[in-house]
């Protein structure tokens, strides 16, 4: 796992910040912008879906149209076949009056026999010779089938236009020997039917005969009457209703198709998708510019972040670089919180290096000092301890003792970094070393913090007493007693500062006598304790018991003076 982490860390390159904060800034973008366009795909093909309805009902509308003008024909055609002229034989009122009748309109009625030649035709005036009809196999189709049928688009013979026939077959033969009633229509005049107010610029619409030949187009791609349409268009036709894909000149055409209910006619509308699809290419567009603008602002907001961020960084690196040289640093301020509050503590840091390095040169230096003061005590106790004996053993012994009990007393220092250690504890410390335990011994006086200097030289005196009691004193005895008291002296006169007198006594011990002679105990417990303290020294050898007494100005005891203590 940690391989893998640090192959996938090692993948990353050095790089500035801004560089980095640029790619996430982009990695973060990119993806939007490919949902948003995944989104507009989606819309797309949406819309390409509901155009191809749409194009399909446009053409379904336009073959409802012509469905419905075919059906008004049909019905204009039986009133004609039912008309009383007709049925009378008086063809030249049935002409005028159905001239005048359909003045107004592009329609003509066309009296025909079965061989397609012409009765009547209103299209010319009574009388004008007729030639056979353009289209006689109308004609017999209707006859034959004996439905109406509607023709494919063709060139009139008289009128010698496009034109498209309606042909009602009459039951029997009327009268000068009427076969079927026709109702011509100019192709031109069905322009309106193919015509479609929404289409798009572009598109067409037209109406396909039976034959697949225009009847009438409209639109861009606007065709004469009686054009063929593709064959491919025929072919993509399947179904009454419907549209298709195909493609011309390189572009996407869509076709809607429709026939026309119960008549061999069609409707088609027809043009190229992209021009349906201009709204959707000027979205992209958008899309594209916006997203461009987008992604310039932010990597602007990003260079701006990280010039931030870098300037933040260096005036850090910067306090760091003075604190390694040891300077005194005070915080910068800059544009980020986080920086802020590093640099708050870069600068506390100093302060606090600051002060440990003073306080290492203190305590190195106050280590040399006692290191000194502690060598030159051993010294001299040597030298002492040497002249009082001349056996190696006991007077390794006499060393080992001391330098055990001075040894206690440093460690304690040493615990409290050389700031003194209360006088209750030393007294049970140096005791303690000497005796092993401290059942037979009452201490009692105010909490007083001795300094170093009082630790050592106390330690000493004490010490001393103890080995002298122990071995002839009251502890070398069940029934000794020992009692150590302090208390502080008022001045004896204004100006005078606090005394402590110190005192050491011992009860229920053998009879004391005195020392015959002065050894190194009774240099370090009167002359080495008053010159240590400044103080006055006493030593009752009272037969019920020795008694030690120190009377020092308070100074020389309290923690307080320990920077000013003497060697």
């Amino acid at each position: 796992m940690n391989r893998l982490a640090r192959s996938f860390l090692g993948a990353f390159p050095t790089a500035s910040i801004g560089s980095y904060l640029a790619v996430m800034a982009v990695l973060s973008t990119l993806p939007l912008l490919a949902f948003v366009a995944f989104l507009l795909m989606q819309l797309e093909r949406s819309q390409f879906e509901a155009l191809r309805t749409n194009v399909a009902d446009d053409a379904h509308a336009i073959s409802q149209s012509v469905e419905r003008k075919i059906a008004d024909m049909e019905t204009t055609l039986a009133l004609l076949a039912n008309s009383v002229e007709l049925q009378q034989g008086d063809l030249q009122a049935f002409h005028t009056r159905v001239g005048e009748s359909l003045k107004a309109s592009s329609l003509y009625v066309i009296l025909a026999r079965r061989d397609g030649s012409q009765i009547v035709n209103t299209r010319l005036p009574w009388g004008t010779p007729l030639r056979p009809m353009a289209n006689p196999e109308s004609v017999r189709s209707a006859l034959r089938s004996g439905n109406v049928e509607i023709s494919d688009v063709f060139l009139g013979a008289t009128s010698e236009r496009w034109v498209v026939n309606l042909t009602r077959p009459l039951g029997e033969r009327g009268p000068a020997g009427v076969d079927a009633v026709v109702l011509t229509q100019d192709a031109a005049s069905l322009g309106s039917l193919a015509s479609r107010n929404a289409l798009s610029p572009g598109w067409s619409a037209a109406l396909v005969d039976g034959k697949g030949r225009i009847v009438v187009s409209s639109g861009a791609d606007n065709r004469p009457s009686g054009t063929e349409v593709d064959q491919s268009w025929l072919e993509l036709m399947y179904g009454s209703n419907n549209s298709a894909v195909f493609y011309r000149d390189g572009r996407q055409h869509l076709m809607g198709y429709a026939k026309v209910a119960d008549w061999p006619w069609r409707a088609i509308v027809w043009g190229p998708v992209d021009s349906l699809n201009s709204s959707f290419v000027a979205l992209w567009k958008s899309l594209l510019i916006g997203s461009l603008v987008f992604l310039t602002l932010i990597l602007g907001v990003v260079m701006v972040a990280a010039h931030h961020l870098r300037s933040a960084i260096r005036k850090i690196a910067c306090m760091a670089d003075r604190i390694g040289h040891g300077d005194i640093v005070s915080p910068e301020r800059t544009k980020i919180v986080e920086a802020n509050q590093v640099a708050v503590a870069l600068s506390n840091a100093s302060f606090d290096r600051a002060e440990a390095e003073d306080r290492i040169h203190f305590i190195l230096q106050e280590l040399v000092h006692r290191t000194k003061n502690i060598l030159s005590l051993v010294q001299a106790m040597m030298r002492q301890l040497a002249r009082g004996t001349d056996d190696v053993e006991e007077f390794q012994r006499a060393v080992s003792g001391r330098l055990a009990g001075l040894a206690q007393s440093i460690e304690a220092l040493a615990k409290q970094q050389w700031g003194g250690i209360p006088l209750a504890s030393l007294v049970d410390l140096q005791l303690t070393t000497v005796t092993g335990s401290s059942d037979r011994i009452s201490r009692r006086g105010p909490d007083l913090l001795v300094n170093a200097n009082a630790v050592q030289n106390l330690g000493l005196v004490f010490h001393e007493l103890a080995t002298n009691s122990v071995k002839y004193g009251a502890l070398s005895v069940l029934e000794g007693r020992l009692r150590i008291e302090w208390e502080i002296l008022a001045p004896l006169e204004e100006g005078e500062e606090p005394r402590l007198r110190l005192l050491w006594s011992e009860q229920h011990g053998p009879p004391v006598n005195p020392p015959t002679r002065r050894g190194f105990g009774s240099t370090v417990i009167e002359r080495h304790a008053a010159s240590s303290f400044g103080g006055q020294v006493s030593v009752d050898f009272d037969p019920a018991g020795l008694r030690w007494t120190l009377v020092a100005p308070l100074s020389s005891f309290l923690a307080q003076a320990s920077a000013d203590d003497g060697e």
